[in-house]
């Protein structure tokens, strides 16, 4: 096998995993994941690039100690970011795999 034929063939696995990537980055700019906190109190909706598309808060809440209520909003986002990043990561590992890059690289990607 000569070094012209390697060299085209890693080019082309280098832009099929750009591409790849690239087609996964926009689905998780549209993916929402849906977390909530206090059974329901606080209810959050983010996209898995973490866009806060809504917060909702009920209105029961509205009435407790504002600390609460931030820690709860605070409990929904976290929980949200959670759920947002391993979706991504899954998203990000399909993406990459059969590139046959080492193990751990494809992490970088």
């Amino acid at each position: 096998m000569n070094i012209n034929m390697l060299m085209q063939q890693a080019q082309r696995m280098q832009k099929e995993m750009e591409s790849n990537v690239k087609k996964a980055k926009e689905e998780l700019a549209q993916t929402e994941v849906h977390a909530e906190a206090g059974g329901g109190l606080v209810k959050v909706t983010m996209t898995c690039r973490n866009v806060v598309k809504r917060i909702e808060i009920s209105p029961d809440l509205l009435q407790d100690d504002p600390d609460m209520i931030e820690d709860l909003i605070a409990a929904a986002m976290n929980d949200a970011a959670r759920q947002a990043e391993s979706i991504s990561e899954e998203k990000m590992k399909s993406a990459n795999s059969g590139m046959g890059l080492p193990p751990g690289l494809s992490g970088l990607f």
